[in-house]
């Protein structure tokens, strides 16, 4: 398919030639493998995730190795006894210096921990809403870049239409300028005539500065700078995306709205939590055992009178170990029944705000679809007022130049077309945006919605009159 590139107003001054997104879905493209918030919701997921491995981990068998090498020596006032008990003790001092060594491998295994248990019940509720919540955010990438997308079309043709007004503002000013030097205009004419030029002028330096940031905000999603876009055609005809009434969205928004989802997830995970709070109260029963293997050595020496005594000592020793732990707790000074309290708050919160979140969508939901019905009678409404508002620009033009209309009523008619171009231009985006936020709430945005809007979308001659310069 073969298409002509729109040289949108201020387009080789902010962009690259050779950065390409020349439709919506290849800046989707960009903002998904660009996006540094849609990044870092992927890095939460993994984060959260995590969670529930840790806590399996901390129910299988927990071995450790450890080595022990200690050298010890002490010395002090004592008696030596010989063997022969007619000989009397010997007052002297004892010395001695030992060194032992502990070689061992210890594990332990959870037989019954039920907060343990629930922990990790918790912290799978706990992935599995993180996994919903990065589904909602996938969504609200989608028509982030939608919006900002469309943002950018919207103030290109408020732009040329600035630029298009300021022309014809021009020609008034000369036009009234020239009438006034033969005398068939009063003066007030070319002040008023200037007055609405200079606006104009003032108008177009901030449509195209507000064009630049629409840009800016498009690459800060995308990560690239955008040339060419596709936009509406004139001839543009709004559709609902199905058949499907508005309790049929909201039906369907309950049901498989990924944020909502993520939400009962944590309402899941609170409710756990009560569970391991409460489980404070219980015992727990662990097996432990291990392997350890013990030597120590040395001498010793008593020295007495005119005699030193001297003895070395040494010992080793191997074998294995198991036991059973059962703990039973009796006081905690309140900690354990504080916490149950402060679970069962929580899982209020989770489940208010549940309740909360799930209105809201239903409301939005709502709202997305009255507004998608309504803007298919605004578009229209807002094209056949462009139609009269140029018709009447142009009567005006020529009452003018036959003298039955004066240069005030050519200007009104003029203020009165830039701002039926304007919000013609917002509805026909605002509807597409409404059409993809609807899908967004019922959680039925695909990448396949994006294609749809992308292939209303178009590059014709009567595009590119309207936001540029081929």
């Amino acid at each position: 398919m073969s298409r002509h590139p729109l040289a949108f107003a201020l387009a080789l001054v902010l962009l690259p030639a050779a950065a390409h997104a020349d439709d919506l879905l290849q800046s989707y493209n960009n903002a998904r493998n660009s996006d540094p918030q849609f990044a870092a919701a992927e890095s939460r997921q993994l984060v959260t995730r995590e969670g529930a491995v840790q806590a399996r981990a901390a129910l299988l068998p927990q071995i450790d190795g450890s080595v022990t090498l200690r050298r010890s020596k002490s010395e002090g006032p004592g008696i030596f006894q010989g063997n022969d008990p007619t000989v009397p003790p010997v007052f002297g001092n004892n010395s001695s210096t030992t060194t032992s060594r502990n070689i061992g491998v210890n594990g332990n295994q959870v037989l019954v921990d039920f907060s343990r248990f629930s922990t990790l019940k918790s912290q799978k509720a706990l992935a599995n809403a993180s996994q919903f919540q990065l589904e909602s955010d996938g969504l609200s990438l989608i028509t982030r870049t939608s919006a900002a997308y469309f943002n950018v079309l919207v103030q290109l043709e408020t732009l040329a239409a600035a630029e298009a007004s300021g022309t014809a503002l021009k020609k008034q000013f000369d036009f009234a300028s020239k009438r006034l030097e033969v005398g068939l205009a009063p003066i007030t004419d070319m002040y008023e005539a200037r007055a609405q030029y200079e606006g104009a002028r003032a108008n177009t330096i901030l449509a195209r500065n507000a064009v630049q940031d629409a840009y800016q905000a498009l690459v800060e999603i995308t990560g690239a700078p955008v040339a060419n876009l596709k936009g509406l055609p004139d001839n543009f005809q709004p559709a609902l995306p199905e058949a499907r009434d508005v309790d049929g969205w909201v039906k369907t928004a309950i049901a498989q709205n990924p944020a909502l989802q993520a939400k009962q997830e944590q309402v899941r995970s609170s409710d756990i939590s009560v569970d391991t709070a409460r489980a404070g109260h219980l015992p727990t029963l662990y097996l432990s055992g291990g392997y350890s293997k013990d030597a120590n050595w040395g001498d010793s020496s008593f020295s007495g009178g005119a005699n030193t005594y001297n003895r070395q000592t040494g010992s080793e020793s191997r074998g294995p170990s198991l036991g059973v732990t059962l703990s039973v707790p009796l006081f905690s000074g309140g900690a354990t029944q504080s916490r149950v309290r402060q679970a069962l708050a929580s899982r209020d919160i989770a489940r208010d705000e549940l309740e909360q979140q799930r209105r809201s969508l239903e409301r939005s939901t709502r709202n997305a679809y009255q507004t998608l019905v309504a803007g298919i009678s605004e578009v229209e409404a807002r094209r056949l007022a462009l139609v009269s508002a140029q018709s009447a620009y142009e009567a005006s033009q020529v009452g003018l130049e036959v003298g039955t209309r004066t240069v005030l009523d050519v200007l009104n008619n003029q203020r009165t077309l830039f701002s039926a171009q304007q919000v013609y231009s917002q509805a026909k985006y605002n509807f597409l945006q409404n059409r993809l936020l609807l899908e967004q709430a019922a959680g039925t945005l695909e990448v396949s919605d994006v294609e749809d809007v992308n292939r209303l979308l178009t590059t014709d001659e009567s595009i590119a009159k309207a936001i540029g310069t081929p």
